[in-house]
C-alpha cells in the first residue's frame, strides 16, 4: 500500500495527541461596554471580525483606556496571534491576527498562546483551521451555538508531530496562502482601479452629453407570480431559464414552467426593488418575481449595458430612497423618473467595453483573479487536509469526534 503524504514526511516520527490545554493557554477577551465604543481610539476585535482567516477589520469599534480602570494588558492581541469566535454566527472560526498595530479581544473572543517548545503557533493555525466544523459542534450547533473554552481545551485532542516536521507543514502550507494573500491584495488594487475608472469614465459634462429619464428611454417590463417555495419546487440544474428573486437568490426553470408573457428575452437590467434594493444585468432569457420591473432598449441609440453601470453606480441614492420607508423599497415612478446622461452610441460601447473588461477582472467567478483565488484556496485545502492527515492514535479515550465528546 502506498504511503501517504503525511507517512512520507513524518518518516516513522512519533506523533502524540494531546489536550489543547496541554499545549497550549487560552485567554478569553475582555467585556467592553458598548455604550462606550468610539469612533476613534484603541481597536476592538469582535466576533464580527472573524470571518474564517485573516481577521477583518474593516468594522472594527474603538475605546479610550480612560474610560476604564481596568489592567487590560492581557487582553490585547498582536501580528501572529490565533483567536476564535466563541458565540454568534461566527462560532468555531479560527482568525489569525494578521496587522501591524495592537488591538483589543471583546468578550467572547479567544485567543491561543501555544507552549512554543511544543506546539508552532501557525501549525496550530493550519490545524484548527481544518477542524472549524468539528469546533462548531463543540458548540452544540442550534440557533444560539456557544462555545466553552474548557471544553474545548480539555476535550479537543490535537496531533503533536516533532517541531521539525511542524515547521516543513507550514511551510509548504505558508507557500500557498502566500500566493493567495497576493492575489487577493492584487484583486483589491484592481477594485479601486475599476471604481477609480468607474466614476471617471460616467462622469459628463452637460455640453458632453443629454440627460433623459430611464421611463422615456426604455421599455419597461414586468415579472411573474411566483412564490419562493415554487421556485425551489421549479429549479432544475439543466433549466435554461432563470428566475431572479430578492438578493442572491435564483432559480433555474424550463421555459414552459412560466407564462410565455412574463419571460423577457432582451438583455436587461432588473430592478430588485425591496428588501435589498439593487440592480442586476441579464442578457439570456429570464424572469422574476412580480414585485420587480424591469428594463430593456428597443433605440438603437441606447446601449442597455451603458445604462447599467450608471444606475448600478447610484445604487446608494436608491437605496436611501428606499430606507424612507419601513420595508426598504422602491416604486416604478423612482425609477422611471430617474435622469442617466446620454452621450453618443460609440462613446457608450467604448465606456461598456472598459468596464466589462474591469469588470471580468474583479467579479468573475469563471475567470478573473476571484478564479483564480478560488483555485488557490482549493488547492491549499487539499494539501491541508493530506498534511494534517494524521494517524489516529489506538485506544483513544477522547475520541476526535465531536458527538463523542
Amino acid at each position: 500500500m502506498s504511503q501517504s503524504i503525511i507517512e512520507k514526511l513524518l518518516k516513522g516520527a512519533e506523533v502524540e495527541w494531546k489536550p489543547l490545554g496541554e499545549v497550549c493557554k487560552f485567554k478569553n477577551g475582555f467585556a467592553f461596554k458598548s455604550s462606550l465604543f468610539k469612533e476613534v481610539g484603541d481597536p476592538i476585535v469582535r466576533i464580527t471580525n472573524i470571518d474564517g482567516k485573516i481577521v477583518n477589520t474593516d468594522d472594527v469599534k474603538y475605546f479610550q483606556m480612560k474610560d476604564y480602570s481596568e489592567d487590560l494588558t492581557s487582553y490585547t492581541v498582536n501580528k501572529g496571534d490565533i483567536i476564535i469566535a466563541m458565540s454568534g454566527a461566527t462560532t468555531g472560526k479560527i482568525g489569525l491576527y494578521n496587522h501591524e498595530y495592537t488591538s483589543y479581544l471583546n468578550q467572547r473572543v479567544g485567543k491561543f498562546v501555544p507552549k512554543q517548545k511544543i506546539l508552532n503557533n501557525k501549525y496550530l493555525y493550519h490545524y484548527l483551521q481544518l477542524k472549524v466544523n468539528d469546533i462548531f459542534a463543540i458548540a452544540g450547533g442550534g440557533a444560539q451555538p456557544n462555545l466553552s473554552s474548557n471544553k474545548l481545551m480539555e476535550k479537543f485532542k490535537i496531533p503533536i508531530p516533532p517541531l521539525s516536521i511542524q515547521n516543513e507543514i507550514i511551510k509548504i502550507l505558508d507557500a500557498f496562502t502566500a500566493h493567495t494573500a497576493e492575489l487577493t491584495a492584487e484583486l483589491n488594487e484592481r477594485k479601486k482601479q475599476y471604481n477609480y475608472y468607474l466614476n471617471k469614465l460616467l462622469t459628463f459634462s452637460d455640453d458632453e452629453v443629454e440627460w433623459k429619464s430611464l421611463g422615456e428611454i426604455l421599455k419597461r417590463t414586468g415579472g411573474t407570480s411566483i412564490t419562493a417555495e415554487k421556485m425551489k419546487e421549479l429549479n432544475k440544474a439543466n433549466g435554461a431559464l432563470k428566475i431572479f428573486a430578492g438578493g442572491r437568490t435564483f432559480a433555474f426553470a424550463d421555459f414552459n414552467d412560466i407564462p410565455e408573457k412574463d419571460i423577457n428575452k432582451y438583455p436587461s437590467i432588473i430592478v430588485k426593488s425591496r428588501g435589498n434594493i439593487e440592480f442586476d444585468y441579464y442578457d439570456k432569457p429570464f424572469s422574476h418575481k412580480k414585485e420587480f420591473w424591469s428594463y430593456h432598449s428597443e433605440n438603437d441609440n441606447i446601449d442597455i449595458k451603458y445604462i447599467y453601470y450608471y444606475v448600478k453606480n447610484k445604487e446608494q441614492y436608491f437605496q436611501h430612497i428606499g430606507n424612507k420607508m419601513q420595508m426598504p423599497q422602491i416604486s416604478i415612478r423612482d425609477t422611471d423618473i430617474f435622469l442617466v446622461p446620454v452621450p453618443p452610441i460609440s462613446v457608450q460601447k467604448e465606456i461598456v467595453r472598459k468596464l466589462d473588461a474591469f469588470s471580468t477582472l474583479t467579479t468573475s467567478i469563471s475567470e478573473g483573479l476571484p478564479r483564480e483565488i478560488e483555485l488557490r484556496n482549493k488547492q491549499y485545502e487539499y494539501y491541508r487536509d493530506q498534511l494534517l492527515n494524521f494517524p489516529k492514535p489506538v485506544n483513544d479515550a477522547i475520541k476526535q469526534n465531536p458527538t463523542n465528546l
